[in-house]
């Protein structure tokens, strides 16, 4: 990736291996990450990066989850390109504006001293780095991907509209649910993990 509103070329290099390091620092140094790598007006590394994550992951979900597309006209293989490439390229940028404009709205009343919108977008973008893991079936590593997912959101979202823990969980929590726990389904893993759990509970009682 690139900052691609630096005209001089000294921003992020681009291709898949500053991709791949976008992903690592996020995950691994998520208070530098968020504090050096979110820029004003910035956005087109942020959406490169959101779109490399959903492909990923619905990718992988198309390949281990039975039915998790719709099949039109009887082409499963035809099917599930057009589903890729409408999620990666129409979905998913519209859903995080979308969503940057309602964490907009949530902060204007408690951040007057703000950041950009541009600043939002980016946040959501690189907090999904976890959920390029979402696509597997296993409860259990979707509710961990999309908790942290959320975690890291709320993280970058303090340190750059500069809000406190209270104040980032009370205007960062429904757009952090609407992406991680409705888009990457964290809340349909967490029912199953909860299920899974009283199960055995009821097992272990007898």
């Amino acid at each position: 990736m690139t900052q691609w509103v630096d005209p001089d070329g000294s921003g992020r290099g681009r291709g898949p291996v500053a991709l791949a390091r976008a992903w690592i620092a996020v995950i691994a140094r998520p208070r530098q990450f968020f504090g050096t790598a979110v820029a004003p007006g910035d956005q087109a590394p942020g959406l490169t990066f959101l779109a490399a994550v959903v492909l990923v992951e619905e990718a992988i979900r198309l390949l281990l989850v039975p039915d998790a597309y719709p099949v039109f006209g009887g082409r499963p293989l035809l099917s599930a390109l057009v589903w890729l490439a409408a999620v990666t390229v129409l979905v998913a940028p519209v859903g995080v504006h979308l969503l940057a404009a309602i964490q907009t709205l949530l902060l204007a009343a408690s951040a007057p001293e703000r950041a950009g919108v541009s600043e939002t977008i980016q946040v959501l973008c690189y907090a999904t780095a976890p959920c390029v893991l979402a696509g597997l079936p296993s409860p259990w590593l979707g509710l961990a991907v999309a908790a942290y997912g959320a975690w890291l959101y709320l993280l970058g979202l303090g340190l750059v509209h500069d809000l406190g823990w209270v104040r980032r969980l009370a205007v960062g929590a429904l757009p952090a649910a609407l992406v991680f726990g409705v888009a990457f389904r964290g809340i349909e893993a967490g029912r199953t993990v909860g299920w899974l759990l009283l199960e055995a509970i009821r097992t272990a009682l007898g």
